[in-house]
């Protein structure tokens, strides 16, 4: 019982200070969102990385480590540069900087600062906020999902080919995932599934989101990682969202793809249309 009672309350003082560590975060990429800006490359040529990425990561991470020293960090930023990218039961926080980085610098507002806390392996805290629009998602094991204190619940849909999907081209540009990625495309398009329609919104935090909000029934990516999912999987999932590997099996945080629906029904429908992607882990 004391174990749950000091989790409960780091829970909750994890959530407070993540919420005001995000704040001051907004006011940074609010500032240099409708600015010039200096842009670099990562894994490819469509992988990008702005300065205000890297300042916003290492304020957040500062942040963190002064309140929470004994914790372990895992910042998509820092990855890249070849930090560590090691997920242990060890309480850790996973952060996502700006997510939608090329939405970021086309000056699209679909852009996310993504905090998450994982204890034990489990993300059980999230924070994802859309400084452009004024979005504040959260999400806490076990006590609900809300944007701006509102509570979020899923759609109700049970039918597939009454569906609104999200997917998105992903940052490879190797010819055989283009091609995989377009014949899902068409399965679900086509008939028999024929959804409604599918977007690309650039952001997979928000994507995620927009699932757990009832704005979309279901959402699928390859080729993401670890910080584009904890904190907004948490979210969704405590909207009543289903999360699972896109081949149907559960999810692996570490494997660099998620399918996110409405409920289980939704779920298993759309991953009979999914050819998977097989990518190196996180």
């Amino acid at each position: 019982m004391a174990t749950a009672v000091r989790t409960f309350l780091l829970l909750v003082h994890s959530l407070s200070v993540s919420k005001n560590v995000i704040n001051f975060s907004m006011e940074v990429v609010k500032e240099a969102f409708y600015k010039e800006k200096t842009i670099d490359t990562k894994s490819c040529g469509t992988d990008l990385v702005t300065e205000t990425d890297q300042q916003v990561e290492a304020f957040i991470i500062g942040a963190l480590k002064e309140k929470f020293p004994s914790h372990s960090f895992i910042g998509e930023e820092t990855v890249s540069s070849g930090g560590n990218c090691n997920l242990t039961n060890t309480p850790t926080w996973i952060i996502d900087p700006i997510d939608g980085t090329t939405n970021f610098v086309h000056k699209y507002p679909m852009v996310a600062i993504c905090i998450g806390l994982a204890i034990n392996k489990e993300v059980v805290i999230g924070v994802v906020y859309n400084c452009i629009k004024d979005e504040m998602y959260t999400g806490r094991k076990g006590l609900g999902a809300f944007c701006n204190g509102v509570q979020l619940r899923c759609s109700s849909c049970t039918d597939l080919s009454s569906a609104l999907g999200i997917t998105e081209l992903g940052a490879s540009r190797d010819p055989s995932e283009i091609e995989v990625r377009i014949r899902n495309f068409r399965r679900l398009a086509e008939e028999p599934a024929r959804v409604h329609s599918i977007r690309m919104q650039g952001s997979a935090a928000l994507n995620m989101c927009s699932v757990a909000s009832g704005a979309a029934d279901f959402y699928y990516e390859y080729g993401i990682h670890v910080w584009d999912i904890a904190a907004a999987g948490i979210i969704a999932e405590e909207a009543g969202a289903t999360l699972v590997d896109p081949s149907g099996e559960p999810l692996d945080l570490m494997a660099r793809r998620v399918l996110v629906t409405c409920n289980k029904k939704i779920a298993q429908e759309v991953a009979k249309y999914l050819e998977c992607i097989d990518l190196p882990r996180d």
